[in-house]
């Protein structure tokens, strides 16, 4: 199946970034990859309706992404520790 979609400026360059970090070989395979991602854990993450979780879900979650979610290759807890210095 083939489909065409339209990526605004701001995803656009994401996925450049992506690829020049080398996680993907071409803009195809990244969007396959997010969309494998997705399909794993995206239900919960990427969840568009009202959230009900306790209070300790919530907390594990940030601290989840605060360690796993990267921004041009410098982890958000690396970018925190960053900040403190100032």
């Amino acid at each position: 199946m083939s489909l065409q979609i339209t990526i605004d400026g701001q995803g656009e360059a994401i996925i450049r970034a992506q690829l020049a970090q080398g996680n993907a070989r071409s803009p195809e395979e990244l969007v396959e990859l997010a969309l494998q991602a997705y399909s794993r854990n995206g239900a919960k993450r990427f969840s568009l309706g009202a959230s009900r979780k306790s209070s300790a879900e919530a907390v594990a979650d940030i601290h989840e992404l605060r360690n796993t979610v990267s921004l041009g290759g410098l982890k958000i807890k690396d970018l925190t520790h960053e900040g403190h210095k100032y």
